[in-house]
């Protein structure tokens, strides 16, 4: 890819896929609490629950928000107006300012990958991001460094099993709201 056929600007988001399933994952997992709270007479109230869990779910919601920018002038990494403020994790570097690339393994075995730049200092490349290997071959061309080896960390198909067993447990979740709230499973056989 030549410099004078790059996109003057263009903005990556995180998966789709991926967005959807650590929702749905989010969801599956503490939908329930509520429901079983009230049914145990849990010391936290319900109404209490729910309001923690809503505000967990807009800070996951959140997370999951994180862009990717790239422009004729070098790359950033940020988040949406809305969140900005108190998600810090945010960064940019000019396409100058990028010396190598370097990949560092994670705990599970996998690799993740850092730009570095002319002071040593490393960015996290964002590697859940619609469209990874077009960034990847906007950053070869923007700055010269091969980067025919750089894999997204999971493929797809992690995401879709993933989904899969979200959806599975979100089936279980039902069930248990309704064996464990009588009324609302009297209402449904109405």
């Amino acid at each position: 890819m030549t410099t004078e056929f790059l996109p003057e600007q263009r903005v990556y988001r995180i998966s789709p896929l991926i967005r959807g399933t650590l929702l749905l994952l989010y969801l599956a997992l503490t939908s329930p609490l509520a429901s079983l709270a009230e049914v145990t007479e849990a010391p936290v109230s319900p109404r209490w629950l729910q309001v923690g869990l809503a505000i967990g779910f807009v800070l996951v919601y959140a997370a999951l928000s994180e862009q990717v920018e790239v422009s004729s002038a070098g790359i950033q990494v940020r988040y949406p107006t809305w969140c900005r403020w108190f998600l810090r994790r945010q960064w940019q570097l000019p396409w100058e300012a990028i010396a190598r690339i370097q990949p560092r393994s994670t705990g599970q075995g996998g690799l993740v990958y850092y730009l570095i730049d002319q002071q040593g200092q490393g960015y996290l490349l964002p590697m859940r991001i619609a469209g990874f290997a077009e960034l990847t071959r906007l950053l070869q061309a923007r700055t010269t460094i091969d980067m025919c080896d750089v894999r997204p960390l999971s493929q797809p198909w992690m995401y879709i099993i993933l989904l899969v067993l979200t959806l599975l447990l979100l089936l279980v979740d039902v069930w248990v709201v309704w064996v464990a709230l009588p009324d609302w499973s009297g209402a449904i056989a109405i």
